[in-house]
């Protein structure tokens, strides 16, 4: 079984360079390498009807990132103030 690697990890802060979310700056959330996207906080936001349950007791609908291809977002290089 062969990793599949990715230029982008958890914790990076990334910029969308393609499709309907073009120009929008997030955190990744979570890289799920086998489908090549990536969630990025804030950005694609979709509505997903809940069922109640232990979690969420009201259910209802809920807001949640949807996965973006890992070739639409690029790796913003933060500067870093070093001394």
């Amino acid at each position: 079984m062969s990793r599949i690697k990715t230029h982008v990890k958890k914790g990076d802060t990334v910029e969308v360079i393609a499709g309907n979310h073009k120009g929008a700056t997030g955190t990744v959330l979570r890289v799920l390498p086998e489908k090549g996207h990536v969630l990025v906080e804030g950005v694609r936001m979709i509505k997903k009807h809940q069922k109640r349950n232990q979690t969420f007791p009201e259910g209802g609908i809920i807001d949640k990132e949807g996965p973006i291809h890992i070739s639409n977002v690029r790796k913003v290089h933060t500067e870093s103030t070093g001394t």
